[in-house]
């Protein structure tokens, strides 16, 4: 018989194990699945441990001010898992990866002597769709359900994982005024207003218009029964399929996807006055700085608009 030759394992790094608790207190801390495993688990994994390996790097000890910077780049010049070629925006993604879980790292008690500086970023120029192609768009969409789908996005600048994830029952109503009650990342709830219009229409499209087996479950349902012989809740490539349909009936030449609608929304409303703190909590930001970072693209001249909105409407109440 045969002798058969077993091959161990290569033992992990401290480095690795100390990647796997970081994720596993990611995990603790109810963060969503996806944002750990894009956001964290694959910077780590796949791009920061390999390029350790690769350089007999197994403690954080050895991570010093130079080979952190030698990390940073070879993320810059020969790229990621495939050695392509990364944006700047990927390569800031990742080392902020990196940094994070070096500043956790500290705080268990680990010797951490530096930590990879962030690069500068461009500033981005975000493309948004004002009112009237907001508009177009619906008019574009082929049903209620799409209309009304579109409208939710750009009027209350939800994400396309709030959206699918909406039930009958998370449409509320306290006196005159109306809210969706929204989970997103990692079930973290909140309130959205809901303008009046919407809502009445959302009620008419609940009390009419889902078939009758679907009333007490998601808001937003496939119009065709599935597999099983019951209609199934929309998913988020089904909204970004329907989405860029209703664009390219519309003749819009914008790139549209499903979040451009949420990035319209906070766009208008930063450009109408709306109080930033006010806006971070309807948006579900946990700071200013998402809103700080990513809508650096206002400028002065949407500063002035929205100062003169403010004064308009103050005159009008005296």
């Amino acid at each position: 018989m045969a002798k058969v030759t077993v091959v161990e394992p290569a033992p992990s790094s401290r480095l690795t194990r100390l990647v796997d608790d970081y994720l596993m207190e990611c995990r603790a801390r109810g963060l969503a699945p996806s944002t750990i495993h894009n956001s964290y688990g694959y910077p780590l994994r796949s791009i920061f441990l390999p390029w350790c390996a690769d350089n007999d790097i197994e403690t954080p000890e050895q991570l010093d001010a130079r080979t952190l910077a030698a990390f940073s780049v070879h993320l810059q010049e020969e790229g990621g898992k495939r050695t392509q070629a990364l944006s700047k925006f990927s390569v800031h993604a990742y080392i902020r990866a990196v940094r994070g879980f070096l500043t956790w790292c500290q705080r268990e008690g680990e010797v951490v002597s530096a930590r990879p500086a962030l690069p500068r970023l461009p500033r981005r120029v975000l493309e948004v769709l004002d009112r009237d192609e907001i508009d177009a768009l619906e008019a574009a969409a082929p049903t209620e359900r799409d209309k009304l789908i579109i409208r939710t996005l750009a009027d209350c600048g939800l994400r396309a994982e709030g959206l699918v994830g909406l039930r009958v029952e998370d449409l509320l109503r306290r006196d005159r005024q109306a809210y969706l009650r929204v989970s997103e990342k990692g079930d973290r709830e909140r309130e959205v207003p809901l303008p009046p219009a919407l809502h009445r229409r959302l009620e008419r499209y609940i009390s009419g218009g889902q078939p009758l087996d679907a009333r007490d479950s998601h808001l937003f349902i496939s119009l065709r029964r599935g597999k099983t012989g019951d209609y199934e809740p929309l998913t988020r490539s089904g909204v970004l399929q329907l989405v860029r349909g209703a664009a390219e009936r519309a003749g819009i030449k914008k790139r549209v996807h499903t979040h451009l609608l949420r990035h319209s929304f906070i766009t208008n409303a930063l450009r109408s006055g709306m109080n930033p703190l006010i806006l971070a909590k309807i948006a579900g930001h946990s700071s200013l700085r998402m809103i700080d970072h990513v809508y650096s693209h206002l400028n002065t001249t949407d500063t002035y608009e929205a100062m003169i909105h403010m004064l308009r409407e103050s005159e009008t109440k005296r």
